[in-house]
């Protein structure tokens, strides 16, 4: 596209939406754009960039009318504004799309793909390229990720250099391209983290989502490389039929790339890195969870295969600031802490309570979860999720986001996970609202307990009630 265009997005409250407004803004054009509601990160990144957000949908944001509008994979008929769209012919595409004609020619690809750990692990990856840049210019990344990586300051940055780091997400692209976003981004090399049943709403079920991986797997050329994880077995199916160099990482005899003495102590993690059998590194990471510690020695294998050494890749991962909205704290408020988690699937929800005991040993833990993704939301899950939130001593649940939305026979019932944990001697409660769910934590905490909210939205505004509701208690 010619610079200076006005470009309208269309839900520009998501990650990744607003990390293409992002760049779509460094490229020289003007970015526009709406949504139904507006929340951190993503509505401050937008606001800092100052990109106007139009709330809530309504046709007459498209005046005066954009000379492209991307729509979000959010977006499905009946929304006021893509009906404006198709009836007066504006035209129209993807995000993916844009992404890949508008920002990928002439660089190198590196895709971060994964049922869990994507987000961070793509921030650690690009982060090891930003440092390496430091030396070599060159080396300096063009990344989109689906999250804020603390070390930018950003989700999104375009460089004139080759690499360009991206996060792959399997979701749906658009209402009128139904395939996986990653099939857009032909990567020239990628790292396939964990592939597992998620998103309900758009996959029938774990072969489906397999497909899509494979479908990934085989658009990586002969000359490229996948780094997978050695510590699932659909994994391994997965990257059985590349056609390219396949190194595996994890913490089996056989890893390429093996973790071996981890050790978690507070809040940092430390391993040593064999490849191949002789020592690679000694890394150190200010972060808790082996799950961390896999994600960091994913980015750490692919790089390495971009000629980045053993030197620069750890010097990056000693001081890696994490993502927002991962295991972040929001808040220290009378001896408690809160932390923000995105966990929306049971076995994101139980790495993220393990690391959270493990770095905070001996306190009191809580789980405060909001039903809020297309698969959470569903009873697909719901013997792994109270084994998941096990892990806590207390567990508040909220009612499920838009019940309403899913049918009755595939909804998850808050309250029969709440029976079930109390039958195994959890204490568990649910809560009405937000609102219902601070009142209720603000008068039961105590000093030192680690209050966990998990959610992949607003939930309600909680992020802010709480610590607040907490200090007038104090």
């Amino acid at each position: 596209m010619q610079q200076g265009r006005d470009i309208y997005l269309m839900g520009i409250c998501g990650t990744a939406m607003a990390s293409l407004a992002g760049l779509l803004r460094q490229a020289g054009h003007r970015v526009r754009g709406s949504d139904a509601a507006a929340y951190p990160p993503m509505s401050d990144q937008l606001a800092e960039m100052g990109v106007a957000v139009a709330q809530p949908y309504a046709a007459k944001n498209l005046e005066p009318r954009p000379d492209l509008v991307v729509v979000g994979n959010a977006i499905s008929r009946g929304n006021v504004e893509l009906e404006r769209v198709l009836d007066e012919r504006i035209p129209f595409c993807s995000m993916a799309s844009v992404i890949h004609d508008e920002f990928l020619a002439g660089r190198d690809r590196y895709v971060v793909a994964g049922t869990h750990g994507k987000t961070t692990t793509t921030s650690m990856l690009a982060w090891i390229f930003e440092v390496a840049g430091r030396r070599r210019p060159e080396l300096a990344p063009s990344f989109l990720i689906g999250g804020v990586a603390e070390n930018f300051g950003s989700s999104y940055a375009l460089r004139p250099t080759r690499p360009f780091i991206l996060e792959g997400d399997e979701y749906d692209t658009a209402f009128f391209d139904k395939g996986p976003k990653f099939l857009h981004y032909f990567p020239d090399a990628a790292i396939v983290t964990h592939v597992e049943f998620d998103h309900a709403d758009i996959y029938k079920d774990l072969e489906a989502v397999k497909y899509a991986f494979k479908r990934l797997v085989n658009l990586v050329p002969q000359r490229g490389r996948i780094i997978a994880f050695d510590g699932s077995e659909i994994v391994t199916e997965c990257v059985a039929k590349a056609f390219c160099a396949v190194e595996r990482y994890g913490m089996g005899e056989g890893a390429e790339w093996r973790l071996v003495g981890l050790a978690q102590e507070g809040g940092k993690t430390r391993w040593t890195v064999m490849r191949e059998g002789g020592r690679f590194a000694e890394l150190e990471l200010p972060m808790a969870g082996e799950h961390n510690a896999l994600n960091a020695t994913a980015a750490a294998a692919l790089a390495a295969g971009c000629g980045i050494g053993a030197e620069e890749i750890a010097e990056a991962l000693r001081t890696f600031r994490s993502v927002k909205r991962r295991l972040e704290v929001i808040a220290e408020v009378g001896g408690v802490t809160v932390i923000d988690d995105f966990a929306h699937h049971p076995t994101a929800i139980r790495e993220t309570l393990r690391a959270l005991r493990g770095q905070y040993p001996g306190r009191r833990l809580w789980a405060v979860l909001e039903p809020r993704s297309n698969t959470l939301r569903r009873n697909v899950f719901e013997q792994e999720l109270c084994e998941s939130l096990a892990i806590a001593d207390e567990v508040v649940l909220a009612a499920v986001y838009l019940a309403g939305n899913i049918p009755e026979g595939e909804r998850l019932h808050p309250e029969m996970v709440v029976e079930r944990l109390r039958a195994a001697g959890k204490s568990a409660v649910l809560g009405a609202d937000a609102d219902a769910i601070v009142a209720d934590i603000a008068g039961r905490v105590m000093a030192g307990d680690v209050v966990a909210i998990l959610s992949n939205g607003g939930f309600g505004g909680i992020y802010k009630k709480l610590p607040a509701a907490i200090a007038a208690k104090r």
